[in-house]
């Protein structure tokens, strides 16, 4: 595993990426760069090193996080009881050698000592490398912008909820998920009945047609968005902002995590195979029930759905995320927002005090008229 810093071609500061013109900019020198020039820069570092003693995978600068000698020394026994002491997995910044301790599936961050943007390369290659990512195109300024329109008009949020210092904590993240693509064959029979119904004079008369429904084709179904990540909390968030528009989103390149944190994936595609496949009959059935809409009734209906190719695509999506918990109060809220669309969802935290203080107000103007009024009629 290697910790990675894209480094900026004219000072070798850490490259940050900037959704507002989707270039890669440096905060040292103010220099930008497009996806084009970095990855030609890198090309050319990686050349530069062929005839290292130890070949560089990654054209960036890297640094291991283990030495391997200590590494083959340990036992089994030792590595298991690591292992079960903690999830936690350390790693040493490439620009000022602290060391940066994350999550398993952490797969970008920051140094918290130099602030260096730093991506754990080898959480997303192989197997785990994100097939495409959506890039951020919301900045963090229009975040904290449509966060503070969120919460502004909610009187008993607490004070501290959106103070300066709880607003930096706005955090853009890339989520791991799958989006599913599908083909299927579908028929549907039942019997549907129509009637019609009309007045002549005195008489009345009712037409009642019975008809034997046969439907059957090919449906598609795509951008089907399925959560790879198993933290609970993340799945809620995420669900309630989207859609995503899958088809802006780009071949992946680590590049595009610079300056956000990122996730990997712990949820195989195999695991929600039974869920897929639930969801998709379940679309198919709709949209041949809604293709015979024109009957007043129908009955004896049965369904076949066959699934006959399906594609599955590893994607990184963006979210800026907020999360709060209350003094006293166990429960963690969060704000939620598309980091492609703008599109915002949370659950806000209730302030006891200004809640009891409006109550009692509310109280004693109630009980102030009732006296009034008492007087009066005396």
């Amino acid at each position: 595993m290697e910790a990675v810093t894209h480094k900026c071609p004219n000072c070798g500061g850490g490259l940050t990426f900037e959704p507002a013109d989707q270039k890669f900019h440096c905060p040292f020198c103010l220099s930008i760069f497009t996806e084009a020039e970095v990855l030609d820069f890198e090309k050319k570092q990686a050349a530069a090193h062929v005839g290292a003693t130890v070949p560089i995978e990654n054209p960036a600068e890297t640094l291991t996080d283990v030495d391997q000698t200590a590494a083959d020394k340990t036992t089994d026994a030792e590595a298991e009881s690591t292992e079960n002491a903690t999830d936690l997995e350390m790693y040493l910044c490439p620009n000022c050698g602290a060391e940066i301790v994350t999550e398993p599936t952490t797969a970008a961050t920051y140094c918290y000592f130099c602030h260096n943007p730093v991506v754990l390369s080898g959480r997303l290659s192989g197997t785990f490398q994100p097939e495409k990512v959506l890039p951020f195109a919301i900045t963090k300024e229009q975040a904290v912008e449509k966060f503070l329109a969120w919460t502004k008009k909610k009187y008993f949020i607490p004070k501290n909820f959106f103070d300066e210092k709880q607003i930096q904590l706005l955090t853009g993240v890339y989520f791991p998920y799958w989006d599913v693509e599908a083909d299927l064959k579908g028929q549907f029979q039942g019997k549907g009945t129509t009637l019609r119904i009309w007045r002549m004079g005195d008489i009345e008369y009712t037409e009642t047609k019975q008809f034997a429904i046969n439907r059957r084709g090919n449906l598609k179904f795509s951008q089907m968005i399925k959560n790879a990540l198993s933290k609970n909390t993340q799945k809620k968030m995420v669900t309630s902002i989207l859609p995503f528009q899958l088809e802006k989103a780009v071949n992946f390149h680590s590049q595009y995590l610079a300056g956000f944190q990122a996730e990997k994936r712990d949820i195989e595609i195999n695991e929600l195979n039974k869920e897929i496949n639930d969801d998709l009959k379940r679309y198919a059935t709709s949209m041949l029930k809604a293709s015979v809409n024109q009957y007043n009734t129908v009955t004896g209906e049965k369904t076949s759905i066959e699934v006959t190719d399906q594609k599955n695509h590893y994607v990184l999506l963006p979210v800026w995320l907020l999360t709060y918990r209350n003094p006293g109060d166990e429960t963690v809220y969060y704000f939620a927002l598309n980091g492609q669309t703008g599109k915002t969802a949370g659950i806000l935290p209730i302030s006891q005090k200004k809640l009891a203080l409006v109550s009692g107000g509310i109280f004693a103007a109630v009980f102030l008229l009732a006296l009034l009024g008492g007087f009066f009629l005396l």
